[in-house]
C-alpha cells in the first residue's frame, strides 16, 4: 500500500557531498518513522539515520553517519530527504529508504515494513 522510490544517487570523489530523497506514492507516511540504511557488496544491510514523521523532529544516527549526515523530511511532499557531505570510499553502498511500523526513529531493520528500491552512491579515492 505504500510504495517508497529513492533517488539521487551517482558516483561522487571524496569529500564531495550527495543528496538522496525517498518519495512515497500511494499512502501517506501518516505518523509512522522513516529511515535510511545502506548495504555493501558482500555486507549486510545497515543502519544510517532516521527520523520521525510527526511533531517536533527527532532523529537518529549510526555513528558513522553523525556529523556527515543530515535526514530532514517534507510532510507535505511525502518525502525524507539524506544530505551527505565530507563522503568517504567507506561510504559506497545501495542506499535504501524505508518506513517503519513504529513512531520513534528506530535503528532496527525489524522495526520497518516498507522498503524502496534502493540507490546506488559511489565514493571514489
Amino acid at each position: 500500500q505504500v510504495r517508497l522510490v529513492e533517488s539521487g544517487g551517482g558516483l561522487v570523489q571524496a569529500g564531495g557531498s550527495l543528496r538522496l530523497s525517498c518519495a512515497a506514492s500511494g499512502r501517506t507516511f501518516g505518523s509512522y518513522a522513516m529511515g535510511w540504511f545502506r548495504q555493501a557488496p558482500g555486507k549486510e544491510r545497515e543502519f544510517v539515520a532516521a527520523i520521525n514523521w510527526s511533531g517536533g523532529v527527532n532523529t537518529n544516527y549510526a555513528d558513522s553517519a553523525k556529523g556527515r549526515f543530515t535526514i530532514s523530511r517534507d510532510n507535505a511532499k511525502n518525502t525524507v530527504y539524506l544530505q551527505m557531505n565530507s563522503l568517504k570510499p567507506e561510504d559506497t553502498a545501495i542506499y535504501y529508504c524505508a518506513r517503519a511500523g513504529v513512531t520513534n526513529p528506530s535503528s532496527f531493520r525489524s522495526a520497518y515494513d516498507y522498503w524502496g528500491q534502493g540507490t546506488q552512491v559511489t565514493v571514489s579515492s
